[in-house]
């Protein structure tokens, strides 16, 4: 291993000071190295709370033996989630089935508009996962999510009326370990756990991405900070899971703010690139890239990966590489959805399905439904976006045809499953749209582009730093022009 940076030694410094600290670490610059480094140095024991079971996975083999690596998920599991096992993983059903059996069996009138009980029932469940997702103890009116349609404050107190005593039932039967009404979720048994004020026993606690944890993860963090040194690591400009409910909690914490900035994945061409959208994300760190690694920018025919923005995006490549006989893999496998499509293709021919997730849906017209306005269906969307765009014969002929990555000439992925992953050489996919042109024109007569937002600068930071070698901008390669667009319009 090569010698420790400046600022790795800083880390290590502070760290052995009992300090709590906030580190902000930008892509490739060695973050779960750094805190494998932090925890050799001390004989304490000490927890390391990852994003996800591959993480953990990885960072168990790299830690010392004194430190516990599992998702926070897991560590709630084996406190208090194992009672709820027969409960997990239930069929799915649509939300007014649920709504049904919790008692919303008719439409309500506010003010000119009719709410159905469909309507209701989305909003219970929304309601339970928002509580779900915040560190509040118990479900008020806050947690009722806004309609649209009702546009004045009277309005939706009067939704909130009907809607919160439906929630408050809705809890409470998720509390029964055996049986119940309402589908039993992984984040139920989180929250419960957490409602609980556990204090987790050890002397050191890690929270890696933190970026992207949820208020009710981010509660028992820092609830145990009077007896444990506390350690909160991620990049605030990798944050892209906030339509799930994650927020950036780096930004507030009270601790030491330390930085990793110097990339050991690529070089001093790939981190200006990286630095762009880290300007446009209004990101607190920049990033210098390793000279020894000569990374290049530039056409890639034959990448290893593929990074697209979207899941429709991705299966459009899949098949446009398969066309060319090229033997591709789709990151996390193509089985899931597999079994998807031919449950898809029954509903839609008018049959049943088997499929232990859809088994309650009469038809595909009520999984539409469910994916468009149920809050535990949002995870459907991209797969059912996917059918209406290519049917379900053509996922299932493209799945068949996919290789597994060690065997892959090019593994596609989404840009959000790329996150922690890197490859050789990258191509960036056709879906990353550059902004809208606004009504405005420059001194030449040409329109100027809306600015990037930061959600998808963030996306496109990801994307960008998975390469070590070379890097095909394709679908972000619009971003020159656009800067010298805004500049040119800036400076008139």
């Amino acid at each position: 291993m090569s010698a420790p940076t400046d600022e790795q030694i800083q880390a290590s410094d502070s760290f052995r000071s009992g300090r709590h600290l906030v580190l902000q670490a930008g892509a490739g610059t060695g973050k779960t190295t750094t805190l494998a480094m932090l925890a050799a140095s001390t004989k304490q024991r000490g927890r390391y709370l990852a994003f996800n079971k591959d993480i953990a996975r990885d960072a168990a083999n790299r830690f010392p033996r004194t430190v516990i690596c599992k998702t926070a998920h897991a560590t709630a599991y084996a406190a208090l989630g194992h009672r709820y096992a027969d409960r997990l993983n239930g069929p799915r059903q649509p939300a007014w089935k649920t709504g049904q059996a919790l008692g919303i069996t008719r439409s309500i009138r506010i003010g000119d508009h009719e709410i159905s009980h469909k309507t209701l029932s989305h909003a219970v469940l929304r309601a339970v996962k928002r509580f779900c997702y915040s560190a509040d103890r118990a479900l008020t009116c806050q947690h009722v999510p806004h309609l649209r349609r009702l546009a004045t404050h009277a309005e939706h107190a009067q939704l909130a009326d009907v809607v919160l005593p439906f929630a408050v039932k809705a809890w409470a039967d998720l509390q029964n370990p055996d049986q119940g009404m309402v589908r039993f979720e992984h984040d139920h048994y989180l929250k419960m756990w957490a409602l609980t004020q556990p204090k987790i026993e050890t002397d050191f606690l890690f929270l890696d991405e933190a970026q992207d944890t949820n208020p009710v993860l981010e509660q028992v963090f820092t609830a145990q900070r009077d007896h444990a040194q506390l350690v909160m690591v991620g990049d605030s400009a990798q944050a892209i899971y906030g339509w799930r409910g994650a927020c950036d909690v780096m930004t507030d914490f009270d601790a030491d703010a330390l930085t990793l900035t110097r990339s050991f994945r690529f070089g001093p061409l790939l981190a200006e690139q990286a630095n762009r959208w880290l300007e446009l994300a209004e990101s607190p760190i920049r990033l210098t890239g390793s000279d020894a690694i000569p990374t290049e920018i530039g056409d890639v025919a034959h990448p290893d990966a593929v990074l697209c923005r979207t899941n429709i995006g991705a299966m459009a490549e899949v098949m446009h590489l398969l066309s060319e006989g090229r033997r591709v893999a789709l990151a996390r496998g193509g089985h899931t959805l597999a079994s998807l499509a031919l449950a898809a293709r029954d509903l839609k021919e008018g049959r049943h399905t088997t499929h232990p997730e859809l088994v309650l849906f009469a038809t595909w017209g009520d999984v539409q439904d469910y994916a468009t306005y149920d809050p535990a269906g949002g995870d459907l969307q991209p797969f059912v976006d996917l059918v209406d765009t290519h049917g379900p014969d053509a996922i299932l002929t493209a799945v068949d045809e996919l290789t597994d990555e060690e065997h892959a000439e090019v593994t596609v992925s989404t840009a959000h499953k790329a996150k922690g992953r890197e490859w050789s050489t990258v191509r960036i996919g056709d879906d990353f749209p550059p902004p809208k042109d606004t009504d405005q024109s420059d001194a030449e007569g040409r329109p100027i582009p809306e600015a990037v937002n930061d959600t998808d600068a963030r996306l496109a930071y990801v994307a960008v730093t998975r390469a070590r070698r070379r890097l095909d901008l394709g679908g972000l390669s619009w971003i020159d022009d656009h800067r010298a667009r805004r500049l040119i319009a800036s400076e008139a």
